[in-house]
C-alpha cells in the first residue's frame, strides 16, 4: 500500500509538471505576433514633438541705485514722516470738529445750486441774500453753505467767500477757498 501511495504521488507530481509546461507553452510567442505588429505600426506613425530650446539671453548687468536713496533708518526720513503725520492729524482734527457741530439748512444743497442775489445791513452787520430752489435765505459770516463744510469767511459787495474742506487727489483732507458771486437781476 505504501508503494501504491508513493506511485500515485509521483504520478501527481508528474502531472503538475506537465500542466505547468503546457501553460508555459501557451504563453509563448505564437500569439504575440499581432501585438508586436501593432506596436511596430504605432511606433512608425507616432512622431515625437520636440520643441527646440531657446538659447539663453545675454546677461545685462544693472547698476545698484538704492545706494543713493535715503536710508530707511535716517533721521531725515523720520522727520518727514513726523511732519506728514502732524499735517494729517491737523486736517483730521479740523474735519472731526466740522462733523461734531450741528448742520445748518443750506448744507444740504450743492454750492452750484445757490445764487447770491443781494446784500443787507442788519445793525451794522453785513448779511447776504442767497436764493436756493426759489427761496431766499439770509446768511452771515460764520454760517455754512454747500456740501463741503463751506464756512462763510467774508461777505463783500459782489461775492461770498467760503472756506471748504475737501479731499485732494491723494485722499488727504485740505482746505480750499470758494466764492459765490453776486448775480445780476436777470439771473435765476
Amino acid at each position: 500500500m505504501r508503494v501504491a501511495a508513493e506511485r500515485r504521488s509521483g504520478v501527481m507530481a508528474l502531472m503538475v509538471v506537465a500542466a505547468g509546461a503546457v501553460l508555459l507553452a501557451g504563453c509563448s510567442g505564437a500569439g504575440d505576433d499581432d501585438l508586436e505588429q501593432w506596436m511596430a505600426q504605432q511606433r512608425a506613425t507616432v512622431q515625437p514633438k520636440v520643441e527646440s530650446v531657446q538659447p539663453p539671453s545675454a546677461f545685462q548687468p544693472q547698476s545698484y541705485l538704492a545706494a543713493q536713496a535715503m536710508s530707511p533708518f535716517s533721521e531725515e526720513r523720520l522727520a518727514r514722516a513726523m511732519r506728514a503725520d502732524k499735517a494729517a492729524s491737523a486736517a483730521s482734527r479740523l474735519l472731526e470738529a466740522e462733523q461734531r457741530r450741528p448742520r445748518e439748512a443750506l448744507e444740504d444743497f450743492p454750492l452750484d445750486t445757490m445764487a447770491m442775489v443781494g446784500l443787507l445791513d442788519r445793525g451794522g452787520r453785513r448779511v447776504a441774500l442767497v436764493r436756493v430752489n426759489g427761496l431766499l435765505y439770509t446768511v452771515g459770516v460764520g454760517n455754512y453753505l454747500g456740501q463741503n463744510y463751506g464756512r462763510i469767511t467774508a461777505i463783500t459787495d459782489n461775492q461770498i467767500v467760503l472756506r471748504e474742506i475737501v479731499q485732494d487727489a491723494a485722499g488727504e483732507w485740505v482746505e480750499r477757498t470758494a466764492t459765490l458771486q453776486l448775480q445780476d437781476g436777470s439771473g435765476k
